[in-house]
């Protein structure tokens, strides 16, 4: 397997002027680092990369990649409206360090199957990295299928992973029985159990921005132990924190307060996102503390 384990989507700290604050930014891919997550993503939609300029993002992943040393896995995100931009981005990532890359599909223009391909092909001839595609048609508009699959297989192998965003189980089994080749990381936070139950070996959770501990013992317990009984456990303690995420809007902003609950900066998201009402933050807040005391409950009870 190419991809392995608990990766952190990593948040852009902003200072209140919008600028980031590489310093807070430096201590929390380090804290990530000492968590025990297996690898970072730099650059993905967790990361705020769509109000961030071309030089941003790539020192992102240039201060990410000195932090973490040679041997962290790093994920460099490609996406923009832009498809050029994308083919920029990718010739950094190869440049300054990054181990692969996400590329997603080009939002708004609703491109056909064949130049979702072509596109794709394009950004992985810049660089010549592994790639994990991200499907996430919410955001983008469309999906890749089974069209864009065979045209990019038949190209490059250098199509290892997709992170698979949608929220249709369907589509979970559709990847797995039809692309054995292809491996499959949990990007719907809610089905990560299904996810390793079909045989995934990843997660692409931003969660583990602030409970890294809590989402690698629900990989371990799947991936490592194989013991689902344990790992249904810990899935419904999480349930009430994805619930909260994903509602009203304010997913970036309530991993972000995570984060500041767990010690972390106290950073700012960047417009048009505005940050959470006190309301909100109490909400956050109690589900995390409920969260924590369940899953130390079930990591501290004797295995059966």
């Amino acid at each position: 397997m190419f991809f392995n384990g608990i990766y952190t989507p990593v948040i852009t700290p902003f200072g209140s002027d919008e600028k980031i604050d590489f310093d807070a930014y430096s201590k929390h891919v380090g804290y990530l680092q000492e968590s025990g997550v297996h690898g970072l993503m730099i650059g993905g939609t967790t990361g705020e990369y769509y109000v961030e300029s071309h030089e941003e993002r790539v020192e992102l992943l240039k201060v990410a990649r000195s932090v973490v040393g040679a041997d962290m896995q790093i994920i460099f995100g490609t996406g923009s409206l832009d498809p050029n931009a994308s083919v920029r981005l990718a010739e950094a990532g190869a440049q300054h360090g990054a181990t692969a890359l996400l590329v997603g599909t080009p939002p708004y223009s609703l491109p056909t199957q064949q130049e979702l391909a072509d596109t794709a092909l394009t950004i992985d001839k810049a660089a010549d990295l592994p790639i994990m595609l991200y499907n996430y048609p919410a955001r983008m508009g469309v999906n890749m299928e089974t069209g864009f699959f065979d045209r990019v297989f038949s190209h490059s192998s250098n199509f290892k992973g997709i992170k698979e965003s949608s929220g249709d189980i369907n589509r979970l089994h559709m990847l797995v029985n039809s692309y054995p080749e292809l491996e499959v990381a949990c990007g719907m936070d809610d089905q990560a159990l299904e996810f390793f139950a079909w045989g995934a070996q990843s997660w692409v959770c931003a969660g583990s921005n602030f409970l890294p501990r809590q989402h690698v013992a629900l990989y371990e317990a799947c991936v490592k132990a194989n013991d689902f009984n344990k790992a249904r456990r810990i899935m419904a303690a999480m349930m009430p924190l994805m619930q909260v995420l994903e509602q009203g809007g304010k997913f970036i902003q309530s991993v972000k307060y995570g984060v500041e609950l767990n010690g972390g900066p106290v950073v700012n998201v960047r417009r048009p996102l505005q940050g959470l009402s006190e309301s909100d933050k109490e909400q956050v807040a109690a589900v995390i503390s409920q969260l924590q005391a369940n899953i130390d409950q079930i990591l501290a009870a004797p295995s059966v």
